[in-house]
């Protein structure tokens, strides 16, 4: 089978990498970066938690520096009219410590930090702008770990069979169908069993409600579904093409945006649309 893979493989693994490090850059539940200190020559990088898995609360931990005085957590459940709750993060040898109380899957906190320097506040957010952190429960490794893996080497793969369409080879009718099998193992049957243990729910996207994951994930295997049934009888490159970019597209879109959110008014778990 004539093939380009001394070009194409390292060609598809950048991209790969490249959606990767975007996705871990702007999905809204990874977590947020702040620098804590005036002194710019002796900030810390701090991570503050924006997704919490298991039945345990959410650790905001602030590591102990020259001048900082005290930590005031101020956080409250979303989206309700609850009032806000402050509480000051104890002192363990050297470093401030709390956790942000656990919830039920797809639920949210919303919260902001005020670090006291010697009389000087500084804030990371605040009431009006504050961090969002989503609870999921625990997902099962063996489940989780080949999720994720298929849905990497699905975008390794859909890389792969565009690069090979467009140095005019013969091998990209193959790389679609498997391209197409990892999308429906790791997806499509992987990906509602990791939904139940995350969220309590197997589907939330589109018919029943609007979830941008499971949708996003609907469009990219429709397109190869398409794509795969084009070249059963000719080779076609378009439809592969085709298929590929929008994949890519698809994976472009932050995981996570529009996800799983609980409704503590209904208690039910419903698709956040803010």
């Amino acid at each position: 089978m004539k093939n380009n893979f001394k070009v194409t493989i390292p060609l598809a693994i950048v991209i790969t990498l490249i959606a990767v490090i975007y996705q871990r850059a702007t999905g809204p539940t990874y977590p947020k970066k702040i620098d804590i200190g005036f002194d710019r020559e002796s900030q810390i990088r701090v991570k503050l938690p924006r997704s919490q898995g298991g039945d345990i609360g959410a650790p905001i931990e602030i590591p102990k520096m020259e001048g900082l005085k005290s930590v005031k957590l101020t956080y409250k459940r979303y989206p309700t009219n609850d009032e806000w709750t402050e509480v000051y993060l104890e002192e363990k040898s050297n470093r401030f410590y709390t956790e942000l109380p656990n919830q039920p899957p797809a639920g949210k906190l919303t919260y902001f930090l005020e670090l006291d320097f010697n009389g000087k506040i500084q804030q990371f957010n605040s009431k009006e702008d504050p961090i969002y952190i989503r609870y999921k429960g625990e997902v099962p490794t063996y489940i989780l770990a080949p999720h994720v893996f298929c849905m990497f080497l699905s975008m390794l793969l859909s890389a792969l069979a565009l690069f090979e369409c467009l140095f005019k080879t013969e091998s990209f009718v193959k790389i679609g169908r498997v391209t197409l099998a990892c999308l429906m193992f790791g997806g499509m049957f992987l990906g509602p069993i990791v939904q139940k243990f995350a969220f309590g729910v197997y589907w939330a996207g589109f018919p029943y409600d609007w979830d941008l994951t499971d949708n996003k994930l609907l469009v990219g295997v429709l397109v190869w579904v398409f794509a795969v049934a084009m070249t059963f009888k000719k080779k076609l490159r378009w439809p592969v093409m085709l298929a590929s970019i929008v994949l890519f597209c698809v994976y472009s879109i932050p995981h996570s945006m529009q996800g799983s959110e609980f409704n503590y008014e209904k208690g039910v778990v419903e698709t956040d649309i803010d």
